[in-house]
């Protein structure tokens, strides 16, 4: 039955990358199993560590077994598709990350999270297990499966019987969580890298906004809002909140994640346009937006200055900055705590260049010290 499946995703004509990090690694030797595994898979990779997993993601998640990191995961693998030569719009990306039996008993719960992403839309599995009542290899045969069917959804080689035949192995309470969010067109162009931007609400104006505010904003909270409204003050301009799909320190942004920040700005800042951008850096965001004021903090400044950005190379960061200068382009900033001291620009080491593309806020007229990690580690 499994093979059967396996089978049919291998003749679906979709390529796919599989990462798996604490259980599901059976689902690779069950695809190689059956004639025809070169046809779907590209590449599968196994991040056990945290370290290995921060890696592969180009950035630490907040958990490392949940459902946003598989999304990341599957996001990441998707990229990984495209950059190994495969159509984007028929590559799979699949990540999965699950917490299973060890040889240190677990207080937490023990689950699999499954992630799919394709150019057209990010789909994520929650399976929660009943604890004590499976060994490791009954959780980790689970957990494998779970990919096959999931890959198989994605490749539109669904088996009705493997489906079935998975509900039969589930406990009374056991039930699979499903969530899908589809991509917008412009989502698709934008990350298919045919579409350099995507400025919501849309615009008939063609000129991009003249004082961008980047950030995760994850999630968006007071002192983002503050420091929009003195940026427009300062700047007698609008200001808009710029988000890049593709981060330095951060995993890329599935479409449940780009869905989920934009309704939160809407919600909590309805008035604010949002640019949705593929430029993780600075020297990128000049290129895309010349003539622009950057919104920063003190410690985003900072990591524009720091050598580990640029393989400790001092000519590449000063030519990141050189270029951002020629673009026109200059920054705003914002006090903020480091290392638990407040910082303003004046306190900041940072080359001399960079520092004649700064105006400094003073604290007197900004002190917020509420960070989007520190609200997520409450939640």
């Amino acid at each position: 039955m499994w093979k059967q499946l396996a089978s049919s995703i291998h003749s679906s004509g979709r390529l796919a990358v599989i990462a798996i990090t604490g259980g599901g690694s059976q689902a690779v030797g069950k695809l190689l199993s059956v004639p025809g595994g070169s046809q779907t898979l590209l590449e599968a990779v196994v991040p056990y560590s945290l370290a290995a997993l921060t890696d592969f993601l180009g950035g630490a998640p907040d958990q490392a077994c949940s459902e946003p990191t598989a999304r990341a995961m599957a996001m990441t693998a998707w990229m990984r598709a495209k950059k190994l030569g495969a159509d984007p719009l028929s590559a799979v990306g699949v990540g999965v990350t699950a917490s299973l039996i060890s040889d240190v008993p677990k207080r937490g719960e023990h689950r699999i999270h499954v992630g799919v992403q394709t150019a057209i839309a990010t789909t994520s599995y929650s399976l929660t297990l009943t604890k004590g009542k499976r060994t490791r290899e009954q959780e980790e045969r689970l957990s494998a499966r779970l990919l096959l069917l999931a890959l198989g959804e994605a490749c539109k080689a669904d088996d009705d019987a493997c489906h079935a035949r998975f509900e039969r192995m589930l406990l009374d309470g056991e039930q699979i969580q499903r969530g899908q969010q589809q991509a917008l067109a412009q989502w698709t162009q934008l990350l298919l890298g045919k579409q350099p931007y995507v400025l919501l609400p849309p615009t008939t104006n063609k000129a991009l906004p003249k004082v961008l505010f980047p950030g995760a904003f994850n999630p968006l909270h007071e002192g983002h809002r503050l420091m929009a409204e003195i940026a427009e003050q300062l700047t007698q301009s609008n200001v808009s909140y710029e988000m890049s799909v593709t981060n330095v320190d951060k995993p890329p942004l599935d479409f449940v994640e780009i869905s989920n920040r934009l309704a939160s700005i809407a919600k909590h800042d309805p008035t604010r346009s949002v640019l949705l951008t593929a430029a993780p850096t600075f020297s990128e965001k000049a290129a895309l937006a010349s003539n622009c004021t950057f919104v920063v903090g003190a410690d985003t400044l900072q990591r524009i200055a720091d050598l580990h950005y640029y393989g400790d190379d001092t000519k590449l960061r000063d030519l990141a900055i050189r270029n951002i200068g020629e673009a026109n382009c200059r920054f705003l900033v914002f006090g903020r705590k480091l290392e638990g001291e407040f910082c303003s620009l004046s306190d900041l080491e940072i080359p001399l260049e960079l520092t004649e593309l700064c105006e400094e806020v003073p604290e007197s007229q900004f002190r917020e010290d509420v960070s989007s990690s520190a609200l997520r580690e409450r939640q």
